[in-house]
């Protein structure tokens, strides 16, 4: 993947998602920031892994320099810190935001919106799918070279893939849940009105 289409298109979407979703489960301040604390520790988990596989020689990132046509110097500036920073740091930081807010803080708030109802079923799929979602395409694109991960040692790369999503994620979860657990999911009153109008048609009424 390219560096300039990553960052200039790829990060304003997810956070676009991000905040759509939001505004459809509306979470209270504590829960939000729980989850924000959970996608954090999936983040930094995230970073921590993929610093110990390039020193130990299991994966390593690759992009290429400039992926637009005559890019502005803002352009420029923003790539060039891009690459500054993986030639540091040896990981893409901007990556990151994906397991924070999508994986990480989103996907817990919709297992917390999902836990209490009827739909329960979705919380446990995502409590499944999540984590093996992310290791099936870690690993399919680590093998058949198909990500922006250059997999160097394929048996380490999977075992260290494998674990650092379980516990990465459900240590995120639960750090999260300990926080949560206490405010479950309450539907907001315009989404109940429809119930009481339909109900108050069919009570009976006193006769004078």
């Amino acid at each position: 993947m390219e560096a300039f289409i990553f960052l200039l298109y790829v990060v304003p979407f997810l956070l676009l998602v991000y905040g759509a979703f939001m505004l459809y489960i509306r979470p209270p301040k504590a829960v939000l920031l729980a989850s924000l604390l959970g996608g954090l520790v999936m983040g930094v988990i995230n970073i921590l892994v993929d610093m110990a596989a390039y020193a130990s020689h299991w994966w390593h990132y690759t992009f290429v320099q400039s992926g637009l046509h005559n890019p502005s110097d803002f352009q420029l500036q923003l790539s060039n810190l891009f690459m500054k920073t993986l030639n540091t740091l040896h990981v893409p930081l901007p990556f990151y935001l994906t397991p924070i807010f999508i994986y990480g803080s989103l996907g817990y708030l919709l297992i917390w919106r999902f836990w209490s109802g009827k739909a329960r079923w979705f919380s446990w799929v995502l409590l499944i799918g999540i984590p093996l979602f992310s290791m099936y395409r870690d690993i399919s694109g680590g093998i058949t070279n198909g990500s922006y991960q250059v997999w160097e040692n394929v048996p380490m790369a999977t075992v260290a893939t494998i674990g650092m999503w379980l516990v990465a994620f459900y240590l995120g979860l639960l750090l999260f849940w300990l926080r949560a657990r206490k405010t479950p999911f309450v539907a907001l009153s315009n989404e109940e009105e429809p119930n009481q109008v339909s109900a108050s048609k069919h009570a009976p009424t006193m006769s004078k």
